[in-house]
């Protein structure tokens, strides 16, 4: 069996990487919204492809984070206090992955149908997937400032023992 290597913040490589690769998902989430409302108000249909692009190309993205997340969660040992917190984020980052997608599959209907328009229904969904998305923020900023996790110190008191 080949046994991983793991440095002071719990990891095998130097930083973690779910939190690059989620702000990219989630700058991408908001650009599209933004472009969406903006291209709305303003009956700019470019702007309706921007929204497109960067929500067909965070769905893929949105895996990726989440994929990596599982890995870099199951490396933190997560001690008690922490485990609900992360077992929410886990639970909201999988929901958010296929409401990403499925958002994006009906995006992709109405730029079918018209390109040049976007009903106001779809932008009440985005933005629920907005504020699902401030939510998730909000979790995961939970577990690297409130508990620690991948925190050097508080990987060295597991590692001691001090924290269970």
């Amino acid at each position: 069996m080949l046994a991983l290597s793991l440095n002071n913040a719990n990891l095998p490589y130097s930083d973690p990487i779910h939190p690059i690769i989620v702000h990219f998902v989630i700058a991408m989430v908001f650009f599209a919204f933004f472009c969406d409302v903006v291209g709305y108000l303003t009956r700019n249909h470019h702007l309706f492809e921007v929204g497109f692009w960067n929500m067909f190309v965070a769905s893929a993205a949105i895996f990726l984070a989440v994929i990596v997340g599982q890995f870099e969660a199951g490396l933190a040992n997560a001690y008690d206090a922490a485990q609900p917190v992360l077992n929410q984020h886990t639970l909201t980052g999988w929901s958010l992955a296929a409401i990403v997608v499925a958002i994006t599959g009906w995006r992709f209907v109405i730029r079918n149908r018209d390109p040049l328009k976007i009903p106001p229904a779809y932008l009440g969904v985005a933005t629920f997937l907005s504020c699902l998305v401030f939510f998730q923020i909000y979790l995961g900023t939970k577990l690297v400032w409130v508990y620690g996790l991948h925190v050097e110190p508080v990987v060295e008191a597991m590692k001691q023992g001090v924290l269970k």
